[in-house]
């Protein structure tokens, strides 16, 4: 792990492709099995499921995962190129374990690997745990540059989609959408198809917009300016009630009102978590504070961000008895720790981060309320969160930065002007990175990525107006880290 670069992130394993040789690939699967035969979940003969995103170097990676597995004594089962959630159903109701080759929303040079248990996530003990395994690589079996010298053939594809669409036909009903126009934004997304299939099956329009043959990082937190433009274009004519899309892997969401503009997706959670009628929810730090000013939730829980973290805490949520328990996080992707029935119709617990799932619950509730998205925003609390990133910015500086400016942040925060556009520093929250609080209630929030070498900024205001010159303003004052040691 040290030497290749390739290392675990907020979910999985990432690092550039040109790291990710087959030899790599190769040991982190073995590694991965080993820990689960520890715990009971793999012995040779059992079947592990596996698929991957739309990314040039995504087969490369399914190949040496395959080998692994077949070296393991396991039985690799190919679920082909679909959405996360999608293998996570079909591997979490098995019983068996899983594995997703994706760098989800990250630039094509960069790929990674996704880790499943038997029945939920891989989570942060089993990271460390993994780490521990010792792996031998096969002789003879990769040449000098880590290549498989014989590559194995990957088994006929095992259809998950079916499955995966009859969970909402079946949970809101096969008319739950009909007389809606919904626009769906495919670009490279390894769920554009299954998305068009799933509202179709709803009884909605689906009217596919923006297929890329190219991939195309895709972040729906920190949403590209090109992609804020191009709702806004398909939806100028008034010809559709909703645009929805999701990032390169497909677990996590962009909803889009009538007039193009994207929801944020801790707000997607907020609305999806109250229409299922959540008594505990779970979501990161970042996430909007709308969701205690809403009142809904009984027992609402604050992790680090990483679906790991949330998953870990909305579980002892549901041990705790308070039920239905859920989850989300600022990018959207949100996550069911039980079961929730709605209308006399049962949803099954899926403890991974799902796109489609807040979406229908959106449009389901508007439509019900009689509004539109955007109606339907306004009955929350008035709190506007954004977020941007600062690239190209070393993972290791901006630790050292954050962590200097922790020891007096009410120093920091002046230095880098911050007090000056919001008043004086209120409070700190060091949960996950550095979120400072001002005394008009103003968040701004630093956090070095898990997946890129890139400085995170969240902010949170009263109005839209006022969230967007926070984040200009704090992405301008953290953009002078760049050339500082």
């Amino acid at each position: 792990m040290q030497q290749s670069g390739v290392a675990f992130g907020t979910s999985g394993a990432r690092g550039l492709v040109t790291a990710m040789t087959d030899a790599v690939c190769f040991a982190y699967t073995v590694g991965y099995l080993k820990h689960l035969a520890r715990l009971g979940e793999f012995s040779p003969g059992t079947d592990v499921a596996m698929a991957g995103d739309l990314r040039p170097s995504t087969p490369h990676v399914l190949h040496a995962c395959a080998a692994a597995i077949t070296h393991m004594g396991g039985h690799p089962v190919f679920c082909g190129f679909v959405p996360t959630p999608a293998l996570c159903l079909y591997a979490f109701g098995r019983g068996i374990p899983s594995l997703m080759v994706t760098g989800s929303h990250i630039p094509a040079d960069r790929n990674g690997i996704k880790f499943n248990r038997a029945h939920g996530e891989f989570l942060k003990p089993d990271e460390a745990a993994m780490r521990e395994e010792d792996v031998d690589l096969p002789e003879g079996m990769f040449d000098a540059s880590g290549a498989l010298v014989t590559p194995p053939a990957l088994p006929a594809v095992t259809d998950v989609v079916p499955g995966f669409v009859a969970r909402y036909r079946d949970f809101f009903g096969p008319h739950a959408l009909s007389g809606l126009k919904l626009g769906i934004y495919q670009h490279s997304a390894v769920g554009r198809d299954v998305l068009v299939r799933i509202v179709a099956a709803l009884g909605a329009q689906a009217v596919p917009l923006g297929r890329m043959e190219t991939f195309i990082p895709v972040d729906t937190e920190a949403v590209r300016p090109e992609d804020a433009a191009l709702p806004r274009e398909w939806a100028a004519d008034g010809g559709l009630d909703a645009i929805l899309t999701t990032d390169g892997d497909s677990d996590r969401p962009l909803l889009a009102d009538r007039a193009g503009d994207w929801l944020r997706g801790d707000v997607l959670g907020i609305l999806a978590a109250r229409f299922l009628g959540a008594t505990a929810v779970t979501t990161p730090v970042s996430s909007n504070t709308a969701l205690e000013l809403a009142g809904f939730a009984r027992d609402v829980r604050r992790t680090r961000i990483g679906s790991p973290f949330v998953v870990a805490a909305m579980t002892e949520a549901v041990q705790a008895g308070s039920l239905p328990s859920v989850g989300y996080e600022a990018n959207g992707g949100f996550l069911l720790a039980s079961d929730v029935t709605l209308d006399g119709r049962t949803l099954s617990a899926l403890p991974t981060r799902d796109s489609v799932l807040p979406m229908l619950c959106a449009l389901v509730a508007a439509r019900k309320a009689g509004m539109d998205l955007a109606e339907l925003v306004r009955t929350l609390p008035p709190r506007f969160t954004l977020s941007d990133r600062l690239v190209e910015m070393p993972t290791a500086r901006s630790r050292a930065r954050i962590a200097r400016m922790s020891e007096n942040p009410a120093q920091g925060a002046a230095e880098l002007g911050l007090t000056r556009a919001c008043g004086a520093l209120a409070g700190v929250d060091e949960t996950d990175g550095l979120r400072m609080t001002f005394d008009g209630g103003e968040v701004i929030h630093l956090r070095p990525s898990g997946n890129a070498p890139e400085l995170r900024v969240y902010v949170e205001a009263d109005s839209p107006e006022r969230a967007d010159a926070l984040l200009r303003a704090g992405i301008s004052a953290v953009g002078a880290w760049r050339g500082q040691a």
